[in-house]
């Protein structure tokens, strides 16, 4: 089984720098982890890979920084890794991501592919299923639990606000997760050891055969117009005393504002 993981390295939220020429994020020099959400990505491929004598490849989209999110990545399990580092990328916004994500998976032919559901930068949501339309495969969004995978198709469960559907699929397929469905691992002595000796691939545009009108600034119909900080209220009053009081406290805050 060939497993493809996409991951993104984030910005630390409490470091977060605007570039006010092009309304994009600043990487370089900004601390960062692994999306959340892609831990569950990761460790969803490894335990396929675990069941089916596969092999994961991680592919990430950034700075040369990024980097050490894959080798994070190997830590955990992942085989192999490619980060896709071109100043054409730059300014990408989903759309240009996807395709660029796209393109990079069409030379690796995964029988599976998975995202987190979103990246916590962002919070679109968007990238995993454009993916899949590029690619024009089947894509099951939300799964929370894998039930069963088989040679040809695969069985899982797709979270939903008031439970889950089950939902098959044939290979290939692009799954996008949330956190129930596992507990991502720690790295080993092994893995970190593996990490710290793997060549990291580094892709460009040419590379991909990507089309330079699609990447980046240039193939993003989106762009951030403008960013700023919320003002910060100031009034805000707790309610205390029991549950019963606080209800009866709220309602009458409520009453004199004229909201009920």
């Amino acid at each position: 089984m060939n497993i493809v993981v996409c991951i993104k390295q984030v910005p630390d939220a409490a470091e977060v720098k605007i570039n006010p020429e092009t309304g994009t994020l600043i990487r370089e020099g900004v601390p960062s982890i692994i999306n959340p959400y892609d831990m569950h990505a990761i460790e969803a491929a490894v335990q396929i890979k675990e069941k089916t004598s596969g092999k994961v490849t991680a592919i990430t989209m950034g700075p040369p920084q990024a980097e050490t999110a894959l080798r994070d990545a190997i830590s955990l399990g992942v085989d192999e890794a490619i980060l896709l580092t071109d100043k054409a990328f730059a300014g990408s916004d989903t759309l240009a991501t996807s395709y660029t994500l796209s393109k990079t998976i069409e030379k690796l032919s995964p029988d599976i592919i998975i995202c987190g559901k979103q990246a916590i930068d962002g919070d679109t949501a968007q990238v995993g299923p454009e993916v899949a339309e590029f690619l024009n495969i089947p894509h099951v969004a939300y799964v929370r639990k894998i039930e069963d995978i088989g040679e040809k198709s695969i069985r899982v469960q797709r979270l939903m606000e008031e439970g889950y559907d089950v939902v098959e699929s044939t290979l290939p397929v692009l799954l996008t997760v949330v956190k129930e469905l596992n507990e991502p691992r720690l790295p080993s002595l092994k893995g970190k050891m593996a990490a710290k000796k793997a060549e990291i691939k580094k892709w460009t545009a040419a590379d991909i055969g990507a089309d330079e009108k699609d990447v980046g600034l240039k193939g993003s119909p989106t762009q951030v117009k403008n960013i700023f900080a919320p003002e910060p209220k100031k009034d805000r009053q707790m309610l205390e005393g029991t549950p019963e009081e606080q209800t009866d406290a709220l309602i009458k805050k409520l009453m004199e504002l004229k909201c009920l």
